[in-house]
C-alpha cells in the first residue's frame, strides 16, 4: 500500500460509472465532489457516485419528498356517514306499508260500501215504485158492466171501456112529467146510487139522447125495480113509436111489495141511426108503470147478455 493509498481507494469503491463524468480532454471527478474542477479526486475521501441508488419511480426531481400517509388522513374533507348531521344518510326509507297504504284501503272499502248502499236503495226505490203503479193500475180498472149479468144482485157497472157502446144512469137523463130522482130504495147500479122514481103516471118520461156508431140494429138494455109484479111502459126512437111496448115483467119471481128485491133487467130491439138519436121511455095510456128506472144502455143486434 502506499502513500497515495491509505485503503480507502479500493477498486471495488471506485464509481463504476466515472466514466460518465468524464470530460472529452481528460478524467473528470464525480460532480460535486471537491477535485471536481481539476479532475483529480483527492486523497483519502471514498470515490463514490454523486446519485445514490434508488428504486426505480421512487426518486422525483423538482419535487418535496412525500410524506407517508396513514389511514384516515389520505382525503382531508372526506367523513363517514355516521359523524354528519341526520346520521346515517345512506340507509333505505322504510317501505310503504305503514299508515298510508291502510287509509288508501279503507277508502276503497268505504266506497265499495257505499256503491252497494245506493244500487240496494235504487232496488227499494223500484220495487215500490212498481208496487204502487200496480195498485194504481188495479185501481182504475172499472168492474163488470151492468150488461154482463141479466141477474138482479150482480156487481155495480164500472166506467165505460174503449170501443163499448154508450152506458147512462136514468138519473142523468131528461126527466118529464112528475118523475123525479130517489134514493130510497136500496140497491141501485147508478154511480151516485139515485134512480129515477115518479114513473106510475101517464105523462112520465125519460129521454136519452146517444149518439150510435153506425146505422143500424141494437138493443136496448134497462134495469128496473119493480114491487114483485108485472109493468110495461111505451118506447119510442127518434119520435118513431115502436111496435111494442117495452116489457117490464117480473122475471125473476121477486115477493110483491119488495122493491129492494125486485131489480132485475130487460130488453128492446132498436133501429138508429149513425150519429144522434133519442130513445123516450113514457108511461102512456093503457100501460102498467109502476116501477123505478135504474139504468140504460145499448148492445148491437142479435148480441144478448
Amino acid at each position: 500500500m502506499t502513500a497515495g493509498n491509505n485503503g480507502a481507494d479500493t477498486p471495488e469503491n471506485d464509481d463504476p460509472f466515472a466514466y460518465l463524468y468524464r470530460s472529452e480532454g481528460g478524467e473528470g471527478g464525480a460532480p460535486g465532489s471537491a477535485g471536481a474542477g481539476a479532475g483529480t479526486r483527492q486523497p483519502g475521501i471514498p470515490r463514490t457516485s454523486y446519485n445514490q441508488v434508488r428504486a426505480v419511480g421512487q426518486r422525483q426531481y423538482g419535487q418535496p419528498p412525500q410524506q407517508p400517509t396513514t389511514y384516515g388522513q389520505q382525503n382531508a374533507h372526506y367523513a363517514a356517514p355516521e359523524t354528519l348531521p341526520g346520521g346515517d344518510r345512506t340507509r333505505s326509507a322504510p317501505a310503504p306499508d305503514g299508515p298510508e297504504p291502510r287509509r288508501n284501503r279503507n277508502g276503497l272499502l268505504i266506497g265499495a260500501v257505499a256503491v252497494v248502499a245506493v244500487v240496494c236503495i235504487g232496488i227499494g226505490v223500484a220495487m215500490l215504485t212498481n208496487g204502487k203503479d200496480s195498485k194504481g193500475d188495479e185501481a182504475g180498472k172499472s168492474g163488470p158492466a151492468a150488461g154482463d149479468s141479466v141477474e138482479p144482485g150482480g156487481k155495480k157497472p164500472g166506467k165505460k171501456k174503449p170501443g163499448e157502446l154508450p152506458k147512462e144512469d136514468a138519473s142523468a137523463l131528461r126527466l118529464d112529467g112528475g118523475t123525479a130522482t130517489a134514493k130510497d130504495v136500496k140497491g141501485s147500479h147508478s154511480a151516485s146510487g139515485s134512480y129515477v122514481a115518479g114513473f106510475n103516471q101517464v105523462g112520465a118520461k125519460v129521454q136519452w139522447t146517444v149518439d150510435a156508431p153506425k146505422a143500424g140494429d141494437y138493443r136496448l138494455y134497462v134495469r128496473y125495480g119493480i114491487p114483485g109484479e108485472d109493468a110495461n111502459a111505451t118506447l119510442a126512437v127518434n119520435d118513431k113509436p115502436n111496435p111494442q111496448p117495452l116489457g117490464l115483467k117480473n122475471f125473476i119471481h121477486s115477493a110483491k111489495g119488495d122493491w129492494e128485491k125486485g131489480w132485475q133487467t130487460t130488453w128492446a130491439p132498436v133501429t138508429l141511426n149513425k150519429g144522434t138519436n133519442t130513445i123516450d121511455i113514457s108511461c102512456g095510456q093503457g100501460n102498467q108503470c109502476n116501477a123505478n128506472l135504474d139504468q140504460v144502455w145499448l148492445q148491437r143486434g142479435g148480441a144478448k147478455q
